[in-house]
């Protein structure tokens, strides 16, 4: 594999976890805007976009494969799981 192909094959690997945190990040900002107001977007969709990558990771190792559908059923739990944490603080 050369440079450029594992540069696109470590992209999409990322790309799950950062599109369903920004999008979780987006969607709590919206329904939950007093709880949220002292926290940042930016913020919310990082850490859930890490946890959700840290969720990625674990089930590569886990299952030996990537996208298996209960990897993906966690990256979403876990992603939506930060800005709630985030609200009962």
């Amino acid at each position: 594999m050369d440079a450029l192909g594992l540069f696109w094959h470590l992209a999409n690997f990322i790309a799950p976890a950062l599109g369903v945190g920004m999008l979780s990040a987006l969607l709590c900002k919206l329904f939950w805007r007093r709880g949220l107001a002292r926290v940042t977007w930016f913020t919310l969709a990082w850490q859930a976009s890490l946890a959700g990558l840290v969720v990625l990771v674990a089930g590569l190792v886990a299952t030996g494969h990537d996208g298996k559908l209960v990897t993906y059923a966690a990256l979403v739990i876990v992603s939506a799981m930060v800005p709630w944490w985030k609200t009962n603080r």
